[in-house]
């Protein structure tokens, strides 16, 4: 099998608990400092116990071209309101100082970090707490760029798969891939549309037996069903542009936060991981 490498721990060791609990789990994204850094933090401090499993933190960047609107528009939500690379890793201490076993992913594109040094980058982020990098616009053949030397700093390299990943590509693919596989349902952006069950189902069988990682499936998850559905046959399911979507519900004309929005977005984190704990495995 492929798609071992250096594992950082606590994302195998949550994969391992719910294995054992029987049941699948929720990944929940949200973009680090939307739509202000103060909100963000308080939101992102509360989502375990609201039921996020794992956590995936985007790093606002200006041009996030794998992503739909609602996500673009949070990206440049935090950009506006100062978010930066260095307190996005701010935001993960800080997240640490309470919570030593939740996994946190950082997502985004390689710019910023490039930017920043992938050296200085990589030990600042393990010192702070990541567990996994998600970094869509690296392919397999820049694996020397960041994911090499992110396996030898400890921290987990999560790859997408999509629907046109066919089996010639996907050795490429599992490589050097640890942590979990992250299966993107749809062939286009985020936040968009959602496979059917059976596309699922046959996507997942085909991807086991190429790899025996952890299946976290995403893109076009909203409701607790669509999610109970996914981590029936999945080992979890990713929902983002839902709570993306949230915040900006609870936006005023000037992008500032009212009263109710953390709450608003955790209620519907706890409606998702109902229906994730749900589901018949």
């Amino acid at each position: 099998m492929a798609g071992r490498a250096a594992d950082s721990g606590r994302i195998a060791r949550r994969f391992d608990a719910l294995r054992a609990a029987g049941r699948g789990g929720l990944v929940t994204f949200v973009t680090a400092g939307d739509p202000d850094p103060e909100t963000s933090r308080a939101l992102l401090k509360a989502l375990p116990a609201a039921g996020a499993d794992l956590i995936e933190i985007g790093m606002p960047f200006t041009d996030p071209m794998a992503d739909g609107p609602a996500i673009q528009a949070s990206s440049l939500r935090a950009l506006k309101a100062g978010m930066t690379l260095t307190r996005t890793l701010a935001l993960v201490r800080d997240f640490r100082a309470d919570d030593g076993e939740t996994p946190i992913i950082l997502m985004g594109y390689y710019n910023p970090i490039d930017t920043y040094g992938v050296d200085r980058f990589l030990s600042d982020a393990k010192a702070a707490g990541v567990d996994g990098l998600i970094v869509v616009d690296l392919p397999p053949e820049e694996d020397e760029e960041l994911c090499l030397p992110a396996l030898a700093a400890g921290i987990n390299f999560i790859r997408l798969a999509t629907p046109t990943t066919d089996d010639r590509r996907l050795p490429a693919v599992l490589a050097n891939t640890s942590g979990f596989l992250y299966y993107v349902s749809i062939a286009g952006i985020t936040g968009t549309r959602s496979a059917s069950e059976v596309d699922l189902q046959s996507a997942v069988e085909r991807l086991r037996r190429h790899t025996d990682l952890p299946l976290a499936i995403g893109f076009g998850i909203k409701t607790a069903a669509q999610a109970a559905a996914v981590a029936a046959i999945a080992d979890a399911a990713v929902v983002g542009s839902a709570f993306v979507s949230r915040i900006a519900e609870n936006l005023d004309s000037e992008d500032r936060a009212r009263p109710g929005l953390v709450d608003g977005v955790l209620q519907l984190v706890s409606d998702l991981a109902t229906g994730v704990r749900g589901a018949k495995k």
